[in-house]
């Protein structure tokens, strides 16, 4: 096979948005996005067309460069580019002249065949964090990584590459921060000095342009706030799907759907979704339901409703090639399927038999998928599930023949879970009206956050498979996806009462706290562990419900600027290296002021490492000096929770569900420290967008210890708060003579008398 390199400029010049530069072998353009974002592409043969799944903005109009004899270089606020002529190499600087990122001065950029591959230079201290839903340590350097969404049912702590593709990572070294996503939706490969001695890491893909974004800010949460200011932030989930969440493959029947919500009401365990898979269907043919066992569908929704349970329902996107059913005759009628170069429709099988697959790449196959979510819309369902889309047939990859339209299956395999998830977004949105919906997928690519929560897919329940789902978790935040979750307990085999227990209390702390399992396994519901695991099941979910006020406002963070509500330590002590030790690299921030550190269900103490300052265990207030580690017990019952020193929570009484509207006192937790602290508080309706035209509660809380007062801020929005009443906890304050505890919301300042 022929190896190329980009070779000598041999002249450029600027074409409207792009700096264009003909190489030796091909040509490269350089776009301005911002200060801090610079996108390079490199091709063999460009294209005009030039699009993104992933991208929502725009390259600035036009941009200032000079030269030298060597160099080409860019200036902006922020960054520095030179662009070294002989030959063609792409170096990033700070703008006080601090090497960021650079090619290897050997090879920069080469092809082999069509292969397009980048090699940039290691530094000695240089780690890597980022790639989203990829196993292995939070320090990527000295391993590798393939992107290939992939069906990989029985994963384990090793297996790559999985479900989802976000190709976006962030490199750590000399003080220095930056961030690099290539946008190719090829299968695509990161060795992050694996292979190399230690003198390059490398990225590129099996196509396709060499198209990459470079970050250039400091610090990660502002590379945060870049990467999704440039593939888009989320909306606000509705509320309800924060609450817990049941689910299993499957409740068979409407009858036992019932029993299981009536189960949770009559226990007084709260939840708020119940989950329907594939076995609702007729023959697993997606919209339809159950003639036998899910007769009447509305009746049942009815009923759940006034239990104030929603409910999820899965869909896959095989098509059951049937004739006479809908969506079979629909889509042949308009030739909406992938096809085989000669137009023959794909076949492949998954859990109807023989069946199609639409090609979401199309916007009239995504309107007409979206349409026939009124089988469920209709009768009440607002949560979907989109399942077997990276995608999954039995045999796993699809021949590299079929075509999604105009585009083979090899360039677009890893963004069709996030186009099926686009169409079930848009479509649903359409449908509900002003309601959101909530939309998961196994399968994504970057910029999936716009439409969807993404979960971990088919786990194991182990304890081995609980940490290492809380490093995807933490991983998949950092690549723009706050809304996470994991299987609690494991999909597959049967965790004991202790990891069932253990695994629980860390859902607390997950972005979405879904329990599911496979067909076979051990019953997965709180009371199917013994009455006093039940108990401290219970406990843990109500935990989660009066943390709800502070949870629903991290989500707001997420909305505001894409910082994770789950976050690796990395994220604020990126050049601490105790944060990637591997005894403590499964700890994170749980928004602002909680620090979660997992323990595995056989372990009843744990070394936790505290980053400076000082915290207060959550459940006992004992307060720590942080920048050590300590030594903390680990019973079942009281997983090591530490709150930041100076934090404010805002909390509830128990509710049973998100609809009920409770007893109108909102909880302010405050933790000592000797310096000010501000909370933004955020709240609305939770389930409309009104939020987006201004119908939203938003006050900034701040605690000022010198002066022993606390601030509410003016209120921001129409929205009027739930909460009547604000009751003040006061946690390491010594002894405190409160003049009153209890204070009306609109109060702006409240005095503490201590």
């Amino acid at each position: 096979m022929e190896t190329t390199i980009s070779g000598n400029i041999q002249g450029f010049k600027q074409q409207g948005e792009a700096l264009v530069i003909k190489a030796a072998e091909g040509e490269a353009r350089v776009y301005i996005y911002s200060p801090t974002i610079i996108r390079i592409c490199i091709s063999k043969n460009h294209h005009d067309a030039d699009t993104s799944f992933a991208v929502i903005q725009k390259p600035v109009p036009d941009f200032d460069f000079d030269e030298s004899a060597e160099f080409i270089r860019i200036n902006t606020s922020a960054l520095k580019l030179r662009i070294h002529k002989s030959p063609l190499r792409f170096n990033f600087y700070t703008a006080d002249g601090k090497p960021l990122s650079e090619d290897d001065e050997r090879f920069g950029t080469t092809w082999q065949g069509s292969r397009v591959i980048t090699y940039r230079k290691l530094y000695p201290d240089e780690r890597f964090i980022g790639l989203g839903e990829k196993t292995g340590n939070l320090d990527r350097r000295g391993s590798s990584y393939t992107n290939w969404n992939t069906d990989a049912v029985d994963y384990t702590p090793k297996t790559d590459p999985l479900y989802k593709t976000f190709p976006f990572f962030i490199g750590l070294h000399s003080g220095l921060t930056y961030g690099l996503f290539l946008d190719n939706t090829h299968k695509s490969y990161f060795d992050f000095g694996a292979t190399t001695d230690n003198q390059m890491s490398w990225f590129g893909a099996d196509s396709g342009d060499q198209n990459y974004y470079f970050f250039g800010a400091q610090g990660v949460p502002q590379l945060l706030a870049d990467y999704t200011w440039l593939t888009g932030r989320m909306e606000m989930p509705p509320l309800w799907s924060l609450g817990y969440q049941q689910c299993r493959w499957s409740y068979m029947s409407a009858a036992e759907v019932l029993d299981i919500a009536k189960t949770f009401r009559k226990k007084q365990i709260p939840a708020d979704v119940i989950y329907c898979d594939i076995d609702y269907m007729e023959g697993f043919k997606i919209f339809t339901w159950n003639k036998k066992t899910f007769a009447k569908p509305k009746a049942m929704m009815d009923e759940l409703k006034a239990m104030n349970f929603h409910l999820v329902t899965i869909v896959d996107p095989g098509i059951k090639i049937e004739e006479g059913y809908q969506q079979y005759d629909e889509g042949i009628a308009n030739n909406y399927f992938a096809t085989y170069p000669n137009g023959e429709n794909y076949t492949g099988y998954v859990w109807p038999g023989r069946c199609h697959f639409p090609n979401f790449f199309r916007e009239d196959v995504r309107e007409w998928w979206g349409a026939a979510f009124t089988a469920l819309t209709d009768i009440g369902v607002d949560g979907f599930w989109n399942d077997m889309n990276e995608p999954a047939a039995w045999g796993q990859n699809m021949p590299w023949l079929v075509q999604f339209g105009d585009k083979d299956m090899p360039e677009v395999r890893n963004a069709y879970g996030t186009q099926m998830a686009r169409a079930t977004y848009e479509g649903t949105c359409k449908l509900l009206g002003n309601k959101r919906p909530f939309v998961l997928t196994r399968a994504a690519y970057a910029g999936t956050q716009r439409y969807s929560a993404v979960w971990t897919g088919d786990n194991t329940g182990t304890d081995e498979h609980m940490l290492l789902g809380q490093r995807l978790v933490n991983s998949l935040g950092i690549t723009g996806m706050a809304f996470t979750g994991v299987d609690i307990g494991g999909f597959s085999g049967n965790p004991t009462p202790e990891l069932m227990v253990r695994w629980n209390s860390l859902g607390v702390y997950t972005p979405m706290f879904r329990n599911h399992a496979i067909q076979g396994s051990k019953m997965r519901e709180p009371w199917k562990w013994g009455e006093a695991n039940e108990q401290i099941i219970k406990k843990d979910i109500e935990q989660r419900y009066k943390l709800l006020p502070y949870i629903y406002s991290a989500f707001y963070q997420s909305h505001l600027t894409g910082m994770p509500l789950s976050r690796t330590l990395a994220i604020e002590h990126s050049f601490d290296d105790l944060v990637f030790d591997t005894r403590f690299q499964n700890q994170f921030m749980f928004g602002d002021a909680l620090l979660i550190a997992p323990v595995e269900s056989t372990r009843m103490n744990t070394d936790v490492y505290l980053p400076p300052g000082s915290w207060y265990r959550l459940s006992t207030n004992e307060k720590f000096n942080g920048d050590q580690i300590v030594n903390v017990d680990a019973p079942l019952t009281d997983l090591p929770v530490f709150v930041k020193a100076g934090s404010i929570v805002p909390m509830q009484h128990i509710v049973q569900s998100t609809a009920e509207q409770g007893d109108g006192i909102l909880e302010l937790h405050i933790w000592h420290n000797e310096e000010p602290c501000l909370f933004t508080y955020y709240e609305d309706d939770g389930l409309s967008y009104d939020y987006q035209t201004g119908a939203f509660y938003k006050r900034e809380i701040g605690f000022e210890p010198i002066n022993r007062v606390i601030h509410l801020s003016s209120v921001e929005g129409t929205f009027s708060s739930k909460y009547g009443k604000i009751q003040l906890v006061l946690h390491g304050f010594g002894k405190v003579n409160l003049k009153q505890e209890m204070f009306d919301l609109e109060n702006g300042v409240m005095e503490i008398g201590y």
